[in-house]
């Protein structure tokens, strides 16, 4: 018996209304056809229609014809590309566990990837003094489980970007940051990960205020994902990750060499006050 097609909720997404036309449309043709038609694999074309990748900028104009629905995508592709995803921040998370390549950059915090425990537990307990000791230690243990996919056979390319302010506010105190440092200098020691500090002399760029991540998964689908104090935005659409690449990128050809960083880490590091 064959699987029942994910259900879609096009009232609220128009994503979804995408995948739900798209299938609506497709009626008894089979997914393999239309791949044929379009030139698309297979497997794309089930995660447009089941919702879960955006639609390639390509795809609208090819469907349009294959179904002679006239402009009827490419109208919901400039919805669906510009709407903030209705489950976003779990779709990042299942963004982030199959990516093959991960790029951070942080401007106030460390990255999530690269906290310690000490550190992840008073950060979540900054962010919402209500919070019961269960629920942040629930919160402390999913970010650490995410972090076990960097120490994994099969572990992401990682690379992060850590702008100087992170480094120096002394969140949690030395007993907190010494730790903490230490774990961003392990990065540079590892086969699969790259840290640089974005020093202060550097001074304004397009990235400042917040952070960013940008996911590269196996099938070269590239997603970014940018974040606020308390909201973050996932964008999958081309335009969109390209212009927060060459940010990122620029960023990066500026940022001090995995050495010179490794370096910098240990003076702040060498800095601290004793806790005693």
């Amino acid at each position: 018996m064959p699987a029942r097609p994910r259900p879609l909720t096009p009232d609220r997404s128009a994503r979804h209304l995408f995948g739900a036309k798209m299938r609506a449309y497709r009626g008894s043709m089979s997914l393999e056809r239309l791949a044929e038609i379009v030139n698309f694999s297979k497997s794309h074309l089930a995660r447009v229609e089941t919702a879960e990748s955006m639609p390639p900028p390509e795809l609208p104009a090819l469907l349009d014809a294959a179904f002679d629905t006239d402009g009827i995508f490419a109208e919901l592709y400039q919805v669906a590309r510009r709407e903030i995803h209705p489950d976003q921040f779990r779709r990042r998370m299942e963004i982030e566990a199959k990516a093959r390549v991960i790029a951070d950059y942080t401007c106030a915090l460390m990255p999530g990837l690269a906290q310690t425990e000490e550190y992840a537990r008073l950060l979540f307990q900054t962010h919402d003094p209500r919070a019961t000791e269960a629920e942040v230690e629930d919160l402390v243990a999913a970010r650490m489980d995410r972090q076990a996919r960097l120490r994994a056979d099969d572990a992401p390319d990682y690379s992060a970007i850590i702008d100087e302010a992170a480094l120096c506010r002394g969140f949690g105190g030395p007993a907190v940051m010494r730790p903490q440092l230490a774990r961003l200098i392990d990065l540079n020691e590892s086969a699969t990960s790259v840290m640089q500090v974005l020093p202060f002399a550097y001074g304004g760029h397009a990235l400042m205020g917040g952070s960013l991540a940008l996911f590269t998964l196996g099938d070269g689908t590239q997603v970014a994902w940018e974040e606020g104090h308390s909201s973050g935005t996932l964008m999958e659409d081309f335009d969109s990750f390209v212009t927060r690449q060459r940010a990122y990128d620029l960023l990066r050809s500026c940022a001090l060499s995995p050495a010179d960083s490794s370096e910098f880490v240990r003076n702040v590091m060498e800095a601290l006050p004793d806790e005693h």
